[in-house]
């Protein structure tokens, strides 16, 4: 079970049988993409996900929209060749909400394609570069057993990919996505081969802990195609007779797997990464049901293998809340039954304080999910439905098409593998405001709580005693911030989407202005909740390139304070006017009146509903908020 799970990506449902028929339908109906992703939301084969590729590419040549999928583009710079993974990349890229485009490299041109400035990858200025070498691919030739003349062929290998990513830096923009090596299944001496210098294991473990740490403070990021490998096993991910034949380092049957993992790394990059895990209980979180069986007939306990299976997903989703990914419970359960085991069960690994939002009643589980997403104030994207049974896993997938719905197996003991397989939570950074998140969401209930008791707007706001901090860009929050641009987009005006080296170059440009902002109440620190960008052009005009908030600090008059801030800090530049834009999507209709309701006053409209809004400069709209303010690393005027 376990090989074939994740070659044959068993956590999606399988492909309708009249696959071809549907493709091609859809490439004549008005709602192409939605019909496009449902297909990409199957588990597909290579030649599935190479039609599915032809469709996307009729129809950029047809000039047809594919909106709202985030375009990238992505320079493949590879040691093999990469015919059918490109199209299996781009098909694949659409579960996960990517219009890609790529750019490729011509077989064993690496070095040539990037010192060249006017290369095809160095024309085109990609987003990123994957850097798909294999280990045929690097000078990793030595004397096996010789310690010394294998860390030089370790260090020789890590400079050839450091001088590559260096060539990039030179001529683009894009971030480097770096592939770990993948040794040969051939061992030389058996088990010795781990701890033997030079031995292709040894080498491979060398390199991959040597790009790690050279990826540590930079905007790069790192694919792991070891431990991808590692799940069905490299003499599966490596068949020499397609070597042979066409120098292909990844064999047929593991290339949907792989482009499926380089397209969660591209998603995690653009802010698509999953952000709630919700839970049904009966049969998923314990065997059994708890309001035919009762606390002592539901299987929980450790030495019961089933028991054990339900612990095993438990375990996963507090493992993932420890990692920021936000619990909520959505059962078809009268409310005080369900809770009991979360309450008093001895063996319970999950407690009602690790929930954000509890939802056991016997409204269909569909308008559940809606409720949890509106309670959370995240967009239904952003999660994902555990249930053992299909019938409601079918449901859900039919009217909430946005939401993640794994396929779960008939043997509870491979729910938490399949959950963890499928890589909703994929990460490209890891900050110490990830860590706190589900406790932010949590607090915010208690808020709410607190609001419902509250008299009046001004009575609430002032019970809160909050302080809100402001700072420029920097090094620390940087990573936080380039996260906040590429996955907020409700409160964003013009959801602009920057790398972490953006942010840097932004963060060092004299002619930017830069702030993060902070948020504290009695309930504890909201973490960063609002980050702006301000370009200076011509005319002493500062234009908002970017001014985006959490949804959570909704409320509060947090614009009217930022507003307040960006003023004072233009009034000190002798800046005259700001600028700010609304560029509207599917998901930002929350903020199309944010300038009105400051005072900014309309000066163009475009074709879309984009408008262009100014504000002089002055004293008037500098009003204290309800909270006490702290800057911190500013210049002094």
């Amino acid at each position: 079970m376990s090989a074939e799970l994740f070659l044959n990506l068993r956590w999606l449902p399988e492909s309708p049988p009249d696959f071809a028929e549907k493709v091609r339908t859809a490439s004549v109906t008005e709602d192409l993409v939605p019909r496009l992703r449902r297909l990409a939301g199957h588990a597909l084969n290579v030649n599935q996900l190479v039609r599915l590729a032809r469709a996307v590419e009729e129809a950029r040549r047809a000039g047809t929209s594919l909106e709202p999928l985030s375009p990238f583009t992505l320079g493949v710079l590879s040691s093999s060749t990469v015919d059918f993974m490109v199209p299996a990349m781009i098909a694949s890229a659409l579960r996960h909400g990517i219009n890609l485009t790529c750019i490729r490299s011509e077989f064993g041109q690496t070095l040539q394609e990037v010192t060249d400035g006017e290369s095809a990858i160095n024309r085109a200025q990609p987003d990123a570069v994957l850097l798909a070498i294999d280990y045929r691919g690097l000078p990793l030739a030595c004397k096996t057993g010789h310690r010394e003349s294998a860390l030089a062929a370790c260090t020789a290998g890590v400079a050839y990919l450091n001088s590559i990513r260096e060539a990039i830096r030179r001529h683009t923009k894009a971030i480097c996505i770096l592939q770990t090596v993948v040794p040969p299944p051939e061992a030389l001496s058996g088990s010795l081969d781990r701890r033997l210098p030079g031995s292709p294991q040894w080498l491979a473990d060398c390199v991959n802990r040597a790009l790690a740490e050279s990826i540590e403070g930079s905007p790069d990021v790192l694919l792991d195609a070891a431990s991808i490998a590692a799940s069905v096993g490299t003499s599966e991910w490596q068949c020499p007779r397609q070597w042979n034949l066409g120098k292909f380092a990844v064999s047929e049957s593991c290339i949907p797997l792989y482009a499926d993992h380089i397209a969660r790394v591209l998603g995690a990059l653009r802010g698509k990464s999953r952000r709630c895990l919700i839970l049904d209980l009966d049969n998923t979180l314990w065997g059994g049901v708890i309001g035919d069986d009762g606390m002592d007939g539901i299987s929980l306990a450790q030495g019961d293998a089933t028991g054990e299976a339900h612990l095993s997903l438990q375990r996963l989703a507090l493992d993932l809340r420890q990692r920021g990914a936000l619990l909520a419970v959505c059962s078809k359960n009268d409310d005080a039954v369900a809770r009991q085991p979360f309450r008093a069960h001895p063996e319970m690994l999950l407690k009602e304080e690790h929930i954000a939002v509890f939802q056991a009643n016997w409204s269909d589980k569909a308008t559940n999910i809606a409720a949890i997403a509106r309670e959370l104030s995240l967009g239904l994207e952003s999660m994902v439905f555990v249930d053992d049974n299909p019938a409601e896993r079918g449901l859900v997938r039919e009217l909430l098409p946005q939401v993640a719905v794994p396929e779960m197996p008939n043997d509870p003991a491979y729910y938490a593998r399949t959950v963890a397989a499928a890589g909703y939570f994929e990460a490209v950074a890891f900050s110490s405001e990830d860590a706190q998140r589900a406790d932010y969401y949590q607090l915010n209930a208690r808020r709410a709580e607190l609001q419902s008791r509250a008299t009046g707007v001004e009575d609430y706001l002032a019970s809160l005693n909050m302080g809100i901090t402001f700072s420029p860009f920097d090094a620390t929050g940087r990573a936080r911030i380039t996260q906040l641009i590429n996955k907020s987009n409700q409160y964003n005006l013009t959801t602009r989407r920057y790398t972490e080296a953006e942010v840097a170059a932004a963060e060092a440009d004299p002619d930017s202005f830069t702030l993060q902002v902070r948020l504290t109440d009695i309930f504890g620190d909201n973490g960063m909740i609002s980050v702006v960008i301000c370009r200076a052009l011509p005319e002493q005009v500062w234009e908002i390139d970017t001014w985006l908030m959490s949804c959570r600090v909704l409320g509060r008059r947090v614009e009217n304070m930022v507003l307040s801030e960006i003023l004072e800090h233009a009034l000190q530049r002798e800046i005259r006017r700001l600028r700010g834009r609304y560029i509207p999507t599917e998901r930002n209709g929350l903020v199309k009146d944010h300038f009105e309701k400051l005072g900014f006053k309309r000066v163009a409209t475009a074709e879309g509903g984009a408008s262009v809004w100014e504000l002089a400069v002055d004293h008037t709209h500098l009003a204290p908020g309800p909270a006490v303010v702290s800057r911190i690393g500013f210049a002094a005027a």
